[in-house]
């Protein structure tokens, strides 16, 4: 990305009080100010063209060092950032005052230092930030080193040792934490659900550590919430829902309850919220849902949830799940107008939305429309899915969606194109090593569709593919492919001669 792009794009991320901070503090220096002028033409602007800003200020001195009038403002934009939010997080907090710490100790000003310093370990301790909190023991080791010089030895050095070894342990507590969520995060960011025994055991491995299968292994309340949540993913990725709604229960409980962490785990708490949604999706409980979805958007602008990350997350999640539902209660209409609304917002947010959740809304938006047997329209969104295939992330939305692409072309009429859209299909599942049993049946059901000359033998082929998948899906890891697409009341649809959406909302 070019510089020029990233200073355009920082530029049209703040919001108005952010601006309006931003022009305060350049008001109060002195001097020439041409970043200012760079600033109000990119602010003008929906789209950034060098070429037109160079125009713009060809009479301007300054245009002959634009590069670094540019380097310049996007230098003061983040130093106007961090003084705006200075006193917006705890992070920020203590940042500020190990710098205070720091001036005061080297102007020897000791007796003013220590009081800087009981003051932060107060905030660092109660809101567990270790790295910080263990930093402060360090500077309180050097005052009391000063103390000795002094003659004074009213601090017990033995118990300062004694609590920086119970912080170095919770540090690595924590860390160790992390690192065990940082690997069944990437299942299932890569894989999604388990598959077969042998993707099975790796999560069910995650799950028996000792750090997650023992009682009081956390010794935080930082780590006990990260624990419980990889208890809930480890579940979540098996499909045992009424595990992973505990365990996500658990972890909403914890944050819950320490109010004063709650910001600072707010991302997780995001991710918790919906987690416990997709577990009521499952399980039907659509009344539920719905609560737990307006809990979800009523978070967006209360304290610690209120930046823009947080914003795109509370969208994304909260819409996705939105959409899952309404397709999974049959309601395909009213899952269309949601679209309209999500694609408004998508153009609001634009880049910030990550590359897996633009996936699986494009994925959903195609069974909306299929839903209403829009067929076209559905297929130009499974394209756009399958036209920009990651090759390590989720390839189960990307596996799946081949499959839907041959119903979709099954259902267009398109069976001369069906058997080299099969072929294609076929390699790229054993390339990518997902040639599951449920996947195989219906490929192989699908082909004899596209070569059945009369409705009467389609009919024959699609009553052999409901019996054939009912054997399949006796295997649970089968029973996957229900994630992505009700295959059972598309097999329905036809054999009843009826709508999909009938045949979904009879299910309900």
């Amino acid at each position: 990305m070019k510089p020029s792009v990233e200073l355009f794009k920082l530029v049209k991320s703040l919001s108005k009080s952010e601006k309006r901070f931003f022009k305060l503090s350049s008001s109060l220096q002195s001097g020439d100010k041409n970043y200012l002028k760079v600033f109000d033409f990119i602010e003008q602007r929906e789209e950034y063209d060098e070429e037109e800003m160079k125009e713009h200020f060809k009479n301007e001195v300054f245009v002959k060092h634009l590069p670094s009038e540019k380097n310049h403002l996007y230098k003061l934009i983040l130093k106007s950032l961090r003084s705006y939010y200075s006193e917006k997080s705890v992070s920020s907090i203590l940042k500020q005052e190990i710098k205070n710490i720091e001036i005061l100790y080297n102007k020897a000003l000791y007796r003013e230092c220590e009081k800087f310093v009981t003051r932060a370990k107060k905030i660092a301790t109660e809101n567990e930030k270790f790295y910080y909190w263990f930093e402060l023991i360090s500077w309180e080791k050097k005052l009391m080193e000063e103390a000795f010089e002094e003659g004074v030895f009213s601090n017990n050095l033995d118990d300062l040792l004694k609590e920086e070894e119970e912080v170095i342990a919770k540090l690595r507590n924590l860390a160790e934490y992390q690192l065990i969520y940082s690997k069944i995060n990437y299942i299932f960011r890569t894989g999604g659900f388990t598959r077969n025994e042998e993707e099975q055991k790796i999560v069910e491995d995650i799950a028996d550590y000792h750090l997650i299968k023992g009682k009081n292994t956390a010794i935080s309340t930082r780590a006990a919430s990260m624990c419980y949540y990889i208890k809930g993913l480890c579940a979540a990725t098996n499909r045992n829902y009424e595990d992973s709604f505990q365990f996500f229960n658990r972890t909403r409980e914890i944050i819950d309850n320490n109010l004063q962490l709650k910001p600072d785990l707010a991302q997780r708490y995001v991710l918790t919220l919906t987690y416990l949604l997709r577990c009521h999706i499952e399980s039907g409980d659509y009344k539920k849902s719905e609560e737990l979805i307006q809990d979800i958007r009523n978070l967006e602008g209360t304290n610690g949830f209120d930046s823009v990350d947080l914003k795109v997350r509370i969208f994304t999640h909260s819409y996705i799940h939105e959409l899952s539902m309404m397709q999974r209660m049959g309601k395909f209409e009213e899952s269309i107008k949601l679209i309209d609304k999500i694609e408004d917002m998508e153009k609001v947010y634009e880049d910030k939305i990550s590359k897996e959740q633009e996936v699986l809304f494009t994925y959903h938006k195609s069974i909306s429309y299929f839903g209403v047997s829009e067929y076209r329209k559905a297929l130009s969104y499974i394209n756009d899915v399958l036209n920009d295939n990651e090759q390590n992330l989720r390839q189960d939305i990307y596996s799946f969606a081949r499959i839907f692409n041959l119903i979709l072309h099954y259902e267009l009429e398109n069976y001369d194109f069906l058997e080299y859209v099969i072929k294609s299909t076929n390699r790229y599942f054993v390339k990518q090593g997902r040639a599951f049993e449920a996947e195989n049946v219906l490929i192989k059901n699908i082909k004899k569709l596209a070569k059945s000359p009369t409705q009467q033998d389609r009919m024959k082929v699609f009553g052999q593919l409901k019996n054939e998948l009912a054997e399949v899906m006796k295997n649970r890891h089968e029973q996957v492919l229900f994630e992505y697409f009700d295959v059972v009341a598309w097999i329905d649809s036809k054999l009843n001669k009826s709508s999909f959406a009938k045949e979904v909302k009879g299910r309900v």
